[in-house]
């Protein structure tokens, strides 16, 4: 398998360098979809393409019956200048695959290659997604929304789902998942906090909501400590606080904005109920009063036991054993890849990609604008996406 995937490395890291050159933010890349769709062009795949977004839904049809498996790449950029070096760098201003979406895509158009060449050995259908808008425009919800799971035709929903992410902070290579949660949740905090304004050297005069704010700043972070089990983590963090707009007045209102996360759908739920009452209670005690919109984010990615092992036992057989590894602990980072799992059993894996000359625990992370992947860990992406879909669709 990796001999296949490595003899299919030209194709593969040219696809790569294309999207990285033209990163595309969002739900609608045009660009990327029409470098997918030229990549699988001459295979016997079945394309559709989306309707509210530029997806791509390739399907191969192996020549016996049996279930179908579904196996994704997101292809989206993200809004930011890149400061890698690299020769091929985005030509694109505010824009750059910073996350390794474009690895991601390049190894499963060429993992589509390798297994419509073993069509043959295929007892069932493979669902190929080509994913947009992954970073925070829920791309895999507007997919189902739009017939993926139904792909097959009606009653073929896929018995299991896999998808790979690449890291920066992994030896190159090496396959990291977990069973059950891998990644949080998320969703985003706004708070308005409305007092009377007036002028600074007579706050007696005014009901400045600045105070309120900053204490909502404090109980919020302490709720967390004295309200959710240390066993059940969560992540509260207000990372934008604005209010006036000069030295000499109390403003009417202030404002916070941050970020939750969670590993559980029921401390979702606690976290979120208890950030409206903390909010309430502090800008009473202050006099004031306040809004607190909650904006929903991913759902926690959890990870199907049997699934997260089989992918594990295919990075075995695949990698060897010496470079699969257990994942310690979730990423409190979130996926869109949860909508898919939150519908059919399936698994969410780690790809090392950190260059070899540069030590994992000091390289540019992902989300970095000087991140930096090494491209011959496509050759294992290519290799675990074909060896998943065999695996799964092995005959008898």
């Amino acid at each position: 398998m990796l001999a296949e995937a490595r003899g299919l490395q030209p194709r593969t890291l040219a696809l790569r360098r294309v999207l990285h050159r033209n990163p595309e933010v969002g739900l609608t890349l045009p660009v990327t979809q029409a470098a997918v769709l030229s990549a699988l062009r001459e295979l016997p795949l079945e394309i559709d393409t989306g309707r509210d977004c530029t997806s791509v839904t390739a399907v191969l049809r192996g020549a016996q019956p049996g279930p179908t498996v579904l196996v994704r790449a997101d292809m989206d950029a993200l809004p930011m200048e890149e400061n890698s070096g690299l020769p091929f760098a985005s030509e694109i201003d505010g824009a750059m695959h910073a996350c390794g979406h474009d690895l991601h895509t390049a190894m499963l158009a060429s993992a589509a290659r390798l297994l419509s060449g073993r069509r043959e050995r295929l007892a069932g259908t493979a669902v190929f997604m080509f994913q947009p808008g992954e970073e925070s425009a829920h791309g895999a919800r507007t997919m189902i929304d739009e017939g993926l799971l139904s792909a097959d035709g009606p009653g073929g929903v896929p018995e299991s789902a896999m998808a790979l992410h690449v890291t920066s902070r992994l030896t190159a290579g090496t396959l990291q998942t977990r069973p059950d949660s891998i990644m949080a949740s998320s969703d985003d905090l706004h708070v308005r906090v409305t007092g009377r304004g007036g002028h600074a050297s007579a706050p007696h005069d005014a009901l400045d909501p600045v105070p309120a704010a900053a204490a909502m700043v404090g109980a919020l972070h302490t709720m967390i400590t004295r309200k959710i089990s240390a066993f059940d983590p969560a992540v509260l963090t207000v990372s934008h606080i604005s209010a006036g707009t000069t030295t000499n007045v109390i403003p009417e209102t202030a404002l916070l904005e941050g970020t939750v996360r969670t590993l559980s759908e029921e401390t979702r739920s606690r976290v979120l109920e208890e950030i409206g009452q903390v909010c309430a209670g502090v800008a009473a005690a202050y006099g004031c009063s306040c809004e607190v919109h909650i904006e929903a984010g991913y759902p926690v990615t959890v990870n199907h036991p049997d699934v997260a092992d089989r992918v594990a036992d295919v990075g075995r057989s695949v990698l060897g054993s010496r470079f699969v590894e257990p994942m310690p602990d979730p990423i409190m980072g979130s996926e869109d890849f949860s909508y898919v799992l939150g519908r059919v059993p399936g698994a969410l894996a780690f790809l090392g990609a950190c260059p070899s000359d540069v030590d994992p625990a000091e390289a540019p992370p992902n989300h970095s604008n000087r991140v930096v992947f090494d491209e011959d860990s496509m050759v294992a992406g290519v290799a675990l996406y074909s060896g998943y879909v065999l695996d799964a669709l092995r005959p008898g």
